[in-house]
């Protein structure tokens, strides 16, 4: 069968997508397609910053017997005058430009000091995906009004001074959102009206309303009672101890900016499924994040050292931070300066520093609160105790199922404590200096080391019946618990040890070279690992900065992956007035030369490592088995060269 030439390739092959084009052409990147709520949510979250800022107290959404969705606030109003650079009207270019919005300028003197808009996408996505918008801005006395269809401007700019019956300041968007693209036109009333009676929840004494055109329904929330009662209503088993509750922001503080905190209710319930919403700046992150963690960790550091204190657990029982959380119900809402959140629709917090911000305020709280209520402590402590012991059972029948013929686990395997494969860690290391560095560091309960010496055999060209001459790998698939197999096989997973395989080797070319032999072994000897998501590779970072004292910020270090992470800490420091020749840069030529707190700190804590799961991709088995026996086969000399050839000039070379 004769293969049809491809159109020729050249300069004008090569398109340039502008303005809202890219929204149009992929929404999905930048937007929920299942239901347009996520589109009216950004006008929807553009209000509330305005009140979260002090500048409104009133927001109204008005969903049209047409199809359009109208919301309506009274904070400061978009501005309407020309930009000094773009010279072009400032409420269009908010509408019409992707990344154009005013809250990059985060702090003192930004017109926002904590929002939920982080890169000025959001409401110009909702214009992008709607069959007309229109915008009206109150505001200095005059009413500014345009319109667009498809994220077109229409209507052009017109302003007129403000009449006896219009408001003195706000923002009105109404939108019909281009069902052809969402798969249900319909808004979801469920999640609309959970989400209105959220913000209002969160910021008291701002009212928020929703009224149905079609069924002239009003519905009205104002809340001064807060989280409490909004948890309250929620919770559908009764508390086993009085909710705990509290919040705390940063004040002259080094580590954190000024107004930088949290709010959060906890009730421990018995029976019921658990009800947990977080919230960063008011926007609800429904997966969750590094806020959530900080929660997590402060519970449970707090839990623990009460049950310590009074010597309350039983001999033999090991707790965990999800013996505390098991039973936890919670809403959190969380303060953050300059968020980092996961992709477009935010739906979780990234922010490293946020587990120490939570963390912080919550632990203290609530140590003082249990050690002034000993009685609802000891229950607290009683509800985690029996969590712990359910699931230490649990674990001990899994090991009881194995039966005699386990094999006998390699002498250099430091193993974990936990048998629970949601929970479990192993390491594989490059180097016996750095796994000593690691046992240290580690997490005895969760994660085990197995370190390795040297090269790792290539295994690419090896018979699988031969893989067991070599140590290493007979280690490996002992350690690890399942035999080697092919793609096509069903090996037997049930003797998994670890619900985590982790790579970790050193941030240079060697380490590299390691990551592939092991990258190399998984794929064509242990393929199900892969398919199933047990299989990790570990980032540790390559330089360390030591950054001195500035102003009222205490001396800090920071790692960075590679040099442009290292360049963008610089360029941070720089703005913050710090010369760059001041900061001490330090490259670690391997894992060893890491003790074992900068090695848990950057590699094995789970709330700031940065841990890469193995996937393959947008490629089929076949075309990696390709791409690999290219880089490891015995006999790809030719092939090898080739690529070098073609590709040469665009590697790094490290020296």
């Amino acid at each position: 069968m004769a293969v049809k030439p491809t159109p020729e390739y050249s300069e004008g092959s090569i398109r340039v997508l502008k303005g809202l084009e890219p929204v149009k052409q992929r929404p999905g990147m930048y937007t929920r397609t299942d239901n347009p709520l996520h589109i009216i949510q950004e006008v929807l979250d553009n209000a509330a910053d305005e009140a979260l800022a002090g500048h409104g107290k009133k927001i109204a959404v008005t969903l049209h017997a047409d199809g359009s969705v109208s919301v309506e606030d009274d904070g400061r109003g978009i501005p309407f005058g020309l930009h000094p650079e773009e010279k072009a009207p400032v409420i269009e270019l908010v509408f019409t430009r992707l990344h154009a919005g005013g809250k990059f300028d985060k702090g003192k003197g930004g017109a926002y000091s904590f929002s939920g808009g982080l890169h000025g996408v959001g409401v110009s996505v909702t214009n992008a995906l709607g069959k007309r918008l229109e915008a009206t801005s109150y505001r200095e006395g005059k009413v500014a009004q345009l319109a667009f269809a498809g994220g077109d401007v229409v209507e052009p700019l017109r302003t007129r001074a403000a009449a006896a019956g219009d408001r003195k300041q706000g923002t009105t968007v109404r939108v019909w959102p281009d069902p052809k693209y969402f798969e249900s036109a319909a808004l979801p009333m469920g999640e609309l009206t959970h989400l209105l009676r959220s913000k209002a929840v969160l910021m008291p004494g701002v009212t928020v309303t929703l009224t149905v055109e079609k069924s002239k329904e009003t519905q009205t929330w104002l809340y001064k009672g807060g989280l409490r009662d909004y948890l309250m209503q929620s919770l559908s088993g009764d508390p086993v101890i009085p909710m705990f509750e509290g919040e705390g922001y940063a004040e002259n503080n080094d580590s954190f900016a000024e107004g930088e905190g949290a709010a959060w209710a906890v009730a421990f319930t018995e029976d019921g499924a658990p009800v947990r919403e977080s919230y960063v700046n008011l926007i609800p992150t429904s997966a969750g994040g590094t806020h959530d963690s900080g929660l997590r960790d402060g519970l449970f550091t707090a839990v623990k050292s009460f049950i310590e204190l009074h010597s309350l657990l039983p001999k033999g029982v090991k707790l965990l931070p999800e013996d505390v959380f098991a039973r936890a119900s919670y809403v959190l809402s969380a303060k953050v300066l300059d968020p980092q959140f996961q992709g477009q629709i935010k739906e979780r917090l990234n922010s490293r520093d946020a587990v120490r911000l939570v963390s912080s305020f919550v632990r203290p709280t609530l140590e003082l609160w249990l050690n002034q209520h000993v009685e609802y402590g000891k229950k607290l402590a009683e509800l985690a105790i029996r969590a712990a012991q359910t699931r230490q059972r649990a674990g001990q029948k899994v090991e009881k199922r194995k039966g005699s013929g386990v094999a006998v686990l390699p002498g250099k395997l430091t193993d974990c404590e936990s048998r629970d494969l949601n929970h479990n860690e192993l390491f594989l290391v490059e180097g016996d200096s750095a796994g000593g560095s690691a046992k240290m560091g580690r997490d005895k309960e969760s994660q085990a080391i197995l370190p390795l010496r040297g090269k790792v055999l290539n295994t690419w060209e090896v018979e699988r019946d031969r893989l067991f001459a070599n140590t290493e790998i007979h280690d490996i698939s002992v350690a690890i618990g399942v035999d080697p197999h092919g793609p096509d096989d069903s090996p037997d997973l049930s003797g998994l040890r670890y619900g985590k395989v982790c790579i970790l080797s050193d941030a240079d070319v060697d380490g590299s070279h390691i990551q592939v032999l092991l990258l190399t072994l998984f794929f064509r000897h242990f393929p199900k690992l892969i398919d199933s998501g047990n299989v990790y590779v570990a980032r540790p970072p390559l330089f360390r900065v030591d950054i001195p004292a500035r102003g009222k910020k205490a001396a800090s270090k920071a790692y960075a992956l590679d040099e442009g992470e290292l360049t963008a800490i610089l360029d941070k420091c720089a703005k913050e007035g710090v010369a760059k020749e001041r900061c001490q840069i330090s490259r670690f030529k391997g894992l060893g030369e890491m003790n074992a707190e900068q090695l848990w700190e950057t590699t094995l804590n789970p709330d700031t490592r940065r841990l890469l799961q193995v996937r393959l991709g947008t490629f089929d088995n076949a075309q990696t088995e390709t791409e690999i026996t290219k880089l490891m086969g015995k006999g790809e000399a030719a092939a090898r060269r080739e690529l070098m050839e073609l590709h040469g000039d665009s590697v790094e070379v490290d020296i």
